[in-house]
């Protein structure tokens, strides 16, 4: 396994486990058959971090759509380079950052951390056409 496909399965591990903190305050907030229930208007709110992590993680399944298919390209064509592993390694310390901020109420570093991952997808486009 390449070095950009472990960083995308660590990636993608992340994102699988997002979920998990905020339906565990989904339970303590509503019980657990207010938890497995379908949702309603008259759900009791969840606490402003599990909402926010909410978004983090609906946020961070939206962007792997997007990194997974260019390490995946960067694979299939095989090429890796010093500069693509540091671009994986960096997107995923980027989404964990965003997730821990987020779910913190950190507007600033939020953004911050978003827009590193962002230039560490776009690093990958410029690998994939030969310019990084």
């Amino acid at each position: 396994m390449s070095r950009e496909l472990m960083w995308l399965t660590f990636t993608v591990i992340l994102t699988g486990v997002l979920w998990i903190p905020y339906i565990l305050d989904r339970v303590m907030v509503r019980g657990l058959w207010g938890a497995l229930a379908n949702p309603s208007r008259d759900d009791k709110p969840q606490t402003p971090w599990a909402q926010r992590l909410y978004f983090a993680h609906t946020n961070a399944v939206d962007n792997l759509v997007v990194f997974a298919p260019l390490v995946l390209i960067l694979d299939n064509i095989g090429y890796s380079s010093r500069g693509t592993v540091i671009a994986c390694a960096v997107y995923f310390w980027a989404r964990l950052a965003h997730a821990i901020v987020y779910a913190l109420g950190v507007p600033v570093l939020r953004t911050l951390a978003f827009c590193v991952g962002f230039i560490a997808q776009a690093a990958l486009v410029l690998a994939i056409f030969g310019k990084l």
